[in-house]
């Protein structure tokens, strides 16, 4: 076995190491999908991440890789979800195929070809390469006829497989086909009849359409095979080799049990290695998410908030089989903490042991979207970029020139901007009310005692003269307390009185660091009595 697969330290390598050792070969075939039946949420990304980063394991040990990810376009129209337009105009199209029921928002082909194309806009921004493949193109074009021949001819096998997992068995008069009915185009359609070879007769149940027809299997467009039996007829025809799968297909006597069986004895093929994944989660929004309730995150709205490659780190960081949630409240400041820690330790800037050095090296280089970086890029903390984002106003291009002596090169330039545009839309949209703050622009008026007048004389004084003189954080801090100490005053009351003069608030960041971060000029000009 070469040096590599046994440095393997991540899921992602030993699943790789896994398929190798199953089948040493060239390329393999890794497969995701979904059905684009709404708005492509977070929680569907799991799938594409996992299988993603899997592809990765595999390039990294010389492997080729076809990455196929299948849009179920094919499937039928059932639920309007609740956060589109046209809700009326949309509802005339269910039962139908999702390809052919118009884009509500009038840009695209189709429904379908709407979300189809925005997910993989959102693909693109992540790093993901793929090979996108359209099952109505597939199945109106004909590639599947004699599957679906096959599928039909071992109907009792078939049927045998499933009834294992049911409470009740299938009835006689069960077909493992769907038929577009040719009058309503609806799939709502019982199979009368199938003639051993090419014929198969159906009548339409859909309200009052009571059509009467019959397809011929060798040129017709209309016919499908439900999922059951979908799966594991493409796992054969594309000789697939990994795809992962939500636990709601994972369980005992789930879809997964069946198309093992069904692929092994109907299609003659081996069921793909297989991984588990678990849900995502959105902090505050409770349960799963769902493109027909509404209730959902885009990849797009995580990156709104969150760096690419912190988003590619957050999966890479969870075994498949460990659910998470992903949070928009004060949790987004400790998610850029523990990313930057990771990257210093990735790049050795950080200590840790063995272990952890390596998981951070492996995790950090599956994170990346593009060349690693030979030098590790610029770290605008986050939360102190917050800060100085809200002392101007929350303007990129001017907060920029507070890192001018930081950003060394392109790389950095791009660290400063994604992550400050990411920092102002979060402080706009999710912070909490508390966090958020405006600089004064005039001075504060208020009431003073004699104390609390001397003590801001002389602080106003003291940062005057001697400002060039702080070289950090603590040497102010001290400064402060030895003041207040020295004028009888209590710490909480000057604090106050400090952010009120400062921001008009009773609290805010930490004072001796936001006071340096604002600057001589302004702070001089607020912090008169």
């Amino acid at each position: 076995m070469s040096q590599a697969l046994n440095d393997a330290v991540h899921w992602a390598d030993l699943t790789a190491d896994r398929l190798i050792r199953q089948e040493d070969k060239e390329t393999y075939t890794l497969a995701s999908g979904i059905t684009p039946s709404g708005v492509v949420h977070f929680g569907n990304f799991r799938e594409v991440m996992t299988t993603e980063l899997v592809a990765r394991g595999l390039k990294k040990r010389g492997k080729k890789v076809r990455f196929i990810f299948s849009w179920d376009d094919y499937d039928t129209f059932r639920k309007v979800p609740a956060n589109l337009p046209k809700q009326d105009e949309l509802a005339k199209y269910l039962f139908q195929p999702i390809v052919d029921t118009p884009d509500p928002f009038g840009e695209h082909a189709s429904y379908a070809a709407h979300h189809e194309q925005s997910f993989e806009a959102q693909l693109k921004k992540m790093g993901i390469e793929l090979e996108p493949i359209y099952q109505a193109k597939k199945y109106r074009s004909g590639v599947y006829r004699e599957q679906i021949k096959q599928t039909l001819v071992n109907k009792d096998k078939i049927a045998a497989i499933l009834n294992k997992w049911r409470s009740t068995p299938l009835p006689e008069s069960w077909w493992p086909v769907s038929i577009y009915c040719e009058k309503c185009n609806r799939d709502k359609t019982d199979v009368t009849s199938f003639d051993g070879n090419n014929l198969i007769a159906y009548k339409c149940e859909f309200e009052d359409c009571n059509h009467l027809g019959s397809e011929n299997l060798d040129t017709t467009t209309r016919a499908k095979l439900p999922w059951r039996m979908d799966w594991p007829m493409r796992w054969a025809f594309e000789k697939v080799d990994f795809e992962p799968g939500g636990k709601d297909h994972s369980s005992q006597g789930g879809s997964f049990t069946t198309a093992k069986e069904i692929v092994a004895e109907v299609y003659n093929w081996k069921a793909p290695m297989y991984l588990q994944y678990d849900f995502v989660s959105i902090k505050g929004m409770g349960g799963k998410m769902s493109s027909s309730k509404g209730n959902l995150v885009t990849v797009n709205d995580v990156l709104s908030v969150y760096e690419p490659e912190m988003v590619r780190w957050i999966f890479a960081s969870y075994k498949t089989n460990i659910d998470f949630g992903l949070s928009f409240d004060l949790d987004v400041i400790k998610n850029y903490e523990d990313f930057d820690r990771m990257e210093r330790m990735a790049y050795g800037l950080e200590a840790g042991n063995e272990k952890k050095v390596a998981m951070a090296k492996r995790v950090y280089e599956l994170s990346q979207i593009g060349d690693h970086p030979s030098e590790m890029p610029f770290q605008p903390a986050f939360r102190h970029l917050c800060n100085v984002l809200q002392i101007n106003d929350l303007d990129v291009k001017k907060a920029r020139g507070f890192y001018n002596n930081e950003i060394k090169n392109e790389r950095d330039e791009r660290r400063f901007f994604e992550r400050a545009e990411r920092a102002a839309y979060w402080i706009e949209n999710s912070a909490p009310e508390e966090f958020k703050f405006s600089l004064n622009q005039e001075v504060v008026p208020m009431e003073l005692d004699e104390k609390q007048t001397a003590f801001l004389n002389a602080l106003h004084s003291f940062l005057k003269t001697q400002w060039n003189s702080l070289n950090d954080d603590k040497a102010l801090h001290e400064k402060m307390y030895e003041m207040i100490h020295a004028h009888e005053l209590e710490p909480m009351e000057v604090f106050t009185l400090l952010y009120k003069k400062l921001i008009n608030l009773e609290k805010g960041p930490k004072l001796a660091g936001f006071i340096r971060t604002i600057g001589s000029d302004r702070v001089l000009k607020l912090l008169v009595p």
